[in-house]
């Protein structure tokens, strides 16, 4: 049964992708989502003799490298976060390939994208179920390659290259970094094995476990985007809605963060790395907000909320709040997929129109949409009582209860992050479906609603986007939940729940601060509502300000990073990469190389072919030379008094000395040429 949930999505892409032809685009259709719902149903069962029933599984398929100390097999462990990420991930993935009927009925390429999609699946399943480094590290590789032609679905499109070459090469600088740190276990550790691997971690030196944390951390904040590996997820819309759901919801992106809830054991062992993560998660979180209080593309902006969750997550991690952040990953793939597929609803009714300044007055056209967007954005809000708020809230409040300077960095910056989140989310809701129309009448007459196919996905991420959080969150994040077993560790000088939920009581007047999320949340939703609706020229008197403008054009560029990469770090890594090609490998390479030796080779036959020269009396001086270095070799022990080692060094020297006179010696002086009736020496 295990093993089956891994191998349908395999199954359904080899049949929709080498078989396309034969089953059609129906059969396609059928065979994924038929193969995708079952392994939902594989892994609800398996959720439940897994987590529930505590007995986690574990299969070895075989031997796949014995190298000396090196030993790795075909192995893949089931245990609890293994098997509740893996949850999200299908139920996600299955709803999307339901959904994608929907969104693509005409497309020529169907068979392709569906078998791309399960190939995705597969691949996440396989990062997450691995035993060991390495197959982990094989699923990981897998959705970096399926990620890039999922991105670049519409081949024909120049944005859709650069977006789609933009994620893979961002990707490798996170795969690089990865490798490096697999390299460093197994030189630390002499097995790449989990067991072997986070059993030993206690032991080992402080200082290696922290370069470890680092280098897996810089996999991480590549595929997880986070800065400053994080500009290629915005450009990676230019996808298919779809692909956008299942790359940025629940599969591409919690790569990185499943990478780091996995070496729980290693990280807690290194506080420079767990202070390291909680910075960049804080920062990440913060810059993504304010990037996406500008964006006017309706997918970009939900892609800057991802971006911001993800920092959400990360600096969880860094609080050494693993079943937090894995119950954060678990919710926001719920309510973002939600979202995504939302707008896809939008976006395909409207003409493909993607400028929220272009649309408005929607909510009478598409009212079913609007409510479905209005739970997946309540739920990203963290409204209480919603699936977002049992986990997203109870980051800021860990934030706060740990008492050092670092987390409350972290809990200033996510507290305002919560604000500045529900600004932009109903700033999104305002201009789609609130204000006046903006776009043209045919687009208005043409809208509709979504057909069965992607009603159904809708709603059922609906009723996951309100009830998941309030079902489960006393199993994953509850008071003493042993949920988890040893899948995660937290070290128990970490463990600060208790902190964060009993250090402010309703009787001090200090229980605000555990209220200012929720509060910030209500002014930022109140401020994008009246802003939009009803007093839109105070926005355009702040951007007619200086300061505002600024503002603006920071937010609008992200922080220049683009500008940064390109003019600074990319282009003098183009000369450099010039300078190395024509000095280096053209110049130095060539002369000592192949090329090189096979020319000085040539050269000394040449040069060694001049000595037969058919003439009696050279050759009578070869006879002389030969004649008189063989009595200097005979008698050179008796005539010098040096060692024998002297004399060899010498008699090579004069050897050499006598080869290379004879080959100046006997050079030619010229050569005769005949022609037009006229002779010539040369």
């Amino acid at each position: 049964m295990y093993l089956l949930i891994i191998i349908l999505p395999l199954l359904s892409s080899i049949a929709s992708g080498l078989l396309g032809r034969k089953i059609g685009v129906t059969g396609s259709h059928i065979i994924s989502c038929v193969c995708l719902g079952i392994s939902s149903v594989l892994i609800a069962t398996a959720f439940y003799e897994v987590c529930l029933c505590n007995s986690p599984v574990y299969v070895n398929l075989g031997s796949w490298i014995e190298s000396e100390l090196l030993t790795i097999s075909w192995e893949f462990i089931f245990d609890q976060l293994t098997v509740s990420l893996a949850l999200a991930v299908l139920f996600c993935s299955t709803l999307i390939h339901i959904y994608s009927i929907y969104y693509l009925p005409s497309d020529p390429h169907n068979q392709r994208f569906f078998s791309y999609l399960s190939a995705f699946t597969f691949g996440m399943l396989v990062l997450i179920c691995g035993a060991n480094f390495f197959v982990m590290f094989v699923g990981w590789e897998i959705i970096g390659l399926v990620s890039y032609l999922l991105i670049n679905f519409y081949f024909t499109r120049v944005q859709a290259n650069k977006a789609a070459i933009l994620a893979f090469t961002m990707n490798r600088q996170g795969d690089m970094l990865l490798s490096i740190g697999f390299m460093a276990i197994f030189a630390l550790f002499g097995s790449l094995n989990y067991s072997t691997v986070f059993s030993l971690a206690p032991y080992m030196n402080e200082t290696a476990l922290t370069i470890i944390s680092l280098l897996l951390f810089g996999g991480a904040c590549a595929k997880s985007a986070q800065l400053p590996l994080h500009s290629w997820l915005p450009g990676s819309m230019e996808a298919p809605t779809p692909v956008s759901a299942l790359l940025h919801a629940a599969t591409l992106v919690t790569a990185g963060i499943y990478l780091l809830l996995r070496c729980s054991p290693i990280l807690e062992y290194s506080p420079t790395a767990l202070l390291i993560i909680t910075i960049v998660g804080a920062s990440t979180a913060f810059f993504a907000a304010t990037c996406g209080l500008v964006a006017n593309d309706l997918k970009r902006i939900i892609a800057m909320s991802t971006i911001s969750q993800l920092g959400y997550m990360v600096m969880a991690i860094g609080l050494s709040q693993y079943n937090v952040a894995l119950f954060h990953t678990v919710n926001h793939a719920f309510f973002k997929a939600l979202l995504f597929l939302g707008a896809g609803a939008v976006i395909h009714s409207f003409s493909d129109q993607q400028d929220v300044r272009k649309m408005g007055g929607l909510i009478k056209f598409l009212p079913f949409t609007y409510s479905v967007m209005l739970v997946g954005t309540l739920s990203l809000l963290a409204t209480p009582f919603l699936t977002g708020f049992y986990s997203k809230d109870l980051i800021i409040e860990l934030a706060y209860g740990s008492y050092s300077f670092s987390k409350m960095y972290a809990f200033i910056l996510g507290t305002v992050t919560a604000g500045l989140t529900a600004f932009y989310s109903f700033r999104l809701i305002s201009l789609v479906f609130l204000v006046s129309p903006n776009g043209n009448k045919q687009s208005y007459l043409n809208s509709h609603e979504s057909s069965l196919a992607a009603i159904i996905p809708l709603i059922v991420l609906s009723l996951f986007s309100i009830f998941f959080g309030y079902l489960f969150s006393d199993m994953f994040v509850g008071m003493g939940s042993d949920f988890f077993g040893n899948s995660l560790f937290i070290h128990p000088n970490n463990i600060t729940l208790v902190e964060a939920e009993y250090s402010l009581s309703p009787e001090d007047s200090s229980f605000l601060i555990k209220l200012l999320p929720s509060i910030l949340s209500l002014i930022g939703a109140s401020s994008a509502l009246i802003f939009y609706l009803k007093a839109p020229e105070i926005i355009l008197s702040v951007t007619e300000t200086s300061i505002g403008r600024k503002l603006y054009t920071l937010f609008n560029s992200k922080y220049f990073f683009d500008v940064i990469y390109n003019n600074y770090i990319f282009s003098n890594g183009f000369k450099l990469g010039y300078s190395i090609s024509k000095q280096i490998d053209r110049g130095v390479i060539e002369l000592v190389g192949p090329y090189g030796l096979s020319n000085s080779i040539f050269k000394l036959a040449k040069d060694i072919s001049k000595l037969d020269s058919g003439v009696i009396t050279t050759y009578a001086l070869y006879i002389t030379m030969g004649f008189i270095f063989f009595l200097f070799v005979l008698f050179s022990y008796l005539i010098l008094d040096q060692n024998i080692n002297e004399i060899i060094r010498l008699t090579i020297i004069l050897s050499f000395s006598i080869f290379a006179s004879s080959l100046k010696l006997h050079q030619p002086f010229g050569a005769l040429n005949f022609k037009d009736g006229k002779t010539t020496l040369t």
